[in-house]
């Protein structure tokens, strides 16, 4: 029987996790069959376990499931812990292992894709919801001068530091407290990305040679990023990038070989126009 895997999500249709995995397999001659199941927002468990009992042995897991496929885990990994959500999971038996490769697929791309070494740099994450939580500890662990977390209620960033006391040294509060602040890389983890909100940086936020990254992929030119560019920035991504490279880590996790991701990020990307 054909190993089987999939992505789950509501909707799920805009998926692209079907189209990677299939590239992966068939770069990696793995015999796999991968789908896209849109489960119901309050039936998520029943269909995840419909899938397990009928074979499945692993899964992808996105929005609006995150937060219910960490708590399904029997076996959470750090990286799924301290989000609190996990996009990645494996059956065993009766166990579940979860992981949460949002984070490792964004060091990723910073550091092998576009030449961005955090360590010794000034990095700061705006946003302070599951996509930054799932990012704090791969970018930590890569020892920057500064991690930051800025957020449009101060409160919120704070709490973070607070929960990730013991693994992350944080800098956190609103916008207006960056002020007189500069930054080497700053990562946009909000939903801007999906509108035509801007953030409220403040003027030089950005260091000379800044890279400015927008997590939302294949809607070209952001609010963010033009507010980069209008700053001078000259090195802009968006998240394509990132989401290879999570990708990567779970087919190498469940299948034990790695994939190029290289010629994969290159089919998806969508010009920053």
């Amino acid at each position: 029987m054909t190993d089987r895997y999939a992505v789950f999500g509501h909707p799920i249709v805009q998926s692209k996790s079907p189209l990677i995995h299939g590239l992966f397999a068939q770069a990696t001659a793995q015999t796999l069959e991968y789908t896209a199941i849109e489960a119901p927002v309050d039936g998520f468990a029943a269909v995840l376990n419909q899938f397990r009992a009928a074979g499945g042995l692993g899964a992808n897991v996105t929005m609006p499931f995150k937060l219910q496929a960490f708590e399904l885990a029997t076996d959470p990994a750090d990286s799924a812990r301290l989000a609190g959500a996990a996009n990645a999971l494996k059956f065993e038996g009766d166990r579940i292992w979860a992981e949460n490769f949002d984070g490792v697929g964004l060091v990723n791309d910073l550091q092998l894709n576009l030449g961005r070494a955090l360590a010794g740099k000034r990095v700061l994450i705006c946003g302070a919801g599951g996509a930054t939580r799932g990012a704090i500890l791969p970018i930590a662990q890569q020892k920057p001068a500064l991690l930051a977390v800025a957020n449009r209620t101060a409160a919120t960033a704070h709490q973070l530091a607070n929960d990730f006391s013991g693994h992350a040294r944080l800098q956190t509060g609103g916008y207006e407290a960056l002020a007189g602040e500069c930054f080497d890389v700053i990562i946009n983890a909000t939903s801007t990305g999906l509108s035509h909100n801007t953030l409220p940086l403040p003027f030089g936020v950005f260091a000379p040679g800044a890279l400015a990254y927008e997590m939302v992929y294949g809607k070209g030119l952001t609010p963010f990023l033009k507010q980069a560019q209008a700053a001078g920035v000259q090195q802009v991504a968006d998240g394509v990038g990132m989401l290879v490279e999570q990708a990567a880590e779970a087919f190498a996790w469940w299948r034990g070989v790695r994939p190029d991701t290289a010629p994969v990020i290159k089919q998806l990307t969508v010009p920053l126009v």
